[in-house]
């Protein structure tokens, strides 16, 4: 298992005027008034190609938010949110000083408590055409917590409401009345299925329960939500056992699919030591079990994050921070010429860690390096999205609980 010490490189500094913006600033110039129905792509400038290392600047695209779990790209430069507290809004664009304006969509059966509520999001690769994202909530009927669910929308043409077209498009993930371990991030693969991260709700039994879909990555089929061609479970008489791609997580908060050749990874919590980045592979076992094969009662979280001995065909961790935990969360690679030498390095948020941890992968999959930004390390707080925009700037959000904020990082 690899460890790895943080090293830290030169970044720019935050400007200080950057850290006043709200969402109730005015509108970029760009955007300015935007509030319109178009869906049309928007061409991105293409970016100046670097050498070496470049410096990071961190902006503030939006603030005057709560919680926010997940970021969507629309093809017209505009961008989706999720709060936890179960609500949607949307960015007039990715840069500093966008407005945001609420999504009006029932929101009434979103199990709001702990760490349970509105989370992860995707934005259908076919926007243009059907208008339809997908996300993952707390479910309750009445006020009983019912299961973790896939939802699937569409939005309005003037982009200010959004109805369900597919509730749900996957339902019956476990869930904890205490929101303890929800998960849930989902992600497209570079094929077009939807790998979604999955949380255990610190029940023993599940992560190693192949007919449960917690404490695992799962592999669907985002038009129908049955499971994707292809899954190593596909014949099992259990229908859930069809939607698991793999198993033995705690507590999935990151999913980050590298474009260029396709391999995931998954960013998970750990107990008091070893958060994990995993290489995901088809079928295979991540080695959590606190039920220590089902032979001890509760949950016991002294158990390693990667049970070799109990599970000696496990996959080990392709970085474990050791001890403390940083609470890993949103993963995304950045890629393009403009990055210089980070193109290809997988940035990690960090909850707990309050960071942004940028991993260098070696040739066997495995993270061999690690470096801190010093403008992303404690400024900000907790950070929780991490996703990669189409212009080629990393979208990082906030997760304090009061003025919580969607932040830009460019190279310069």
């Amino acid at each position: 298992m690899l460890r790895t010490t943080a090293s830290r490189f030169v970044v720019a500094a935050v400007a200080a005027a950057a850290l006043g913006l709200t969402g109730c600033t005015a509108p970029d110039a760009a955007t300015s008034g935007e509030t319109g129905s178009s869906s049309a792509p928007v061409s991105a400038p293409t970016p100046l190609a670097r050498t070496g290392t470049p410096e990071l600047r961190a902006s503030v695209v939006a603030g005057g938010l709560s919680h926010v779990w997940d970021l969507g790209f629309l093809p017209d430069g505009r961008v989706l949110l999720t709060q936890r507290d179960g609500r949607i809004a949307m960015l007039s664009s990715t840069k500093p000083g966008a407005t945001v304006t609420p999504v009006d969509a029932d929101q009434s059966d979103v199990y709001v408590r702990g760490e349970g509520g509105q989370m992860g999001m995707v934005v259908h690769p076919d926007f243009a055409e059907t208008r339809r994202f997908t996300t993952c909530q707390t479910h309750m009927e009445g006020s009983t917590p019912t299961d973790v669910r896939l939802v699937t929308w569409q939005l309005s043409a003037d982009g200010r409401a959004a109805t369900r077209v597919a509730d749900p498009l996957v339902g019956g993930m476990p869930i904890n009345p205490s929101g303890r371990h929800s998960g849930c991030r989902p992600t497209l693969a570079s094929d077009g299925t939807l790998l979604v991260g999955t949380g255990d709700t610190a029940r023993a039994a599940i992560p190693q329960d192949l007919t449960s879909l917690g404490g695992k990555v799962l592999r669907i089929d985002l038009a129908t939500g049955g499971p994707a061609p292809g899954n190593p479970f596909a014949d099992a008489g259990n229908p859930a056992q069809r939607l698991v791609w793999n198993y033995g997580h705690r507590n999935v908060q990151g999913v980050a699919v590298d474009p260029r050749s396709g391999a995931a990874y998954s960013a998970e919590h750990g107990p008091t030591t070893d958060d994990e980045v995993n290489l995901l592979r088809a079928g295979a076992n991540y080695g959590w079990d606190p039920s220590r094969g089902g032979t001890v009662g509760g949950y016991d979280e002294s158990v390693p994050m990667t049970d070799l001995q109990r599970f000696p065909d496990a996959v080990s961790a392709a970085w474990s921070s050791g001890s403390p935990v940083e609470a890993v969360s949103g993963a995304a690679f950045l890629r393009g010429p403009q990055w210089g030498d980070l193109d290809g390095v997988l940035a990690v948020g960090a909850l707990r860690g309050q960071k942004l941890l940028l991993m260098r992968l070696g040739a066997d999959g495995n993270v061999a390096q690690v470096t801190i930004p010093p403008a992303l390390d404690g400024a900000f707080g907790r950070l929780r999205a991490v996703r990669l925009a189409p212009d080629g700037a990393l979208l990082l959000s906030t997760s304090n609980g009061a003025d919580d904020q969607v932040l830009r990082i460019d190279p310069v």
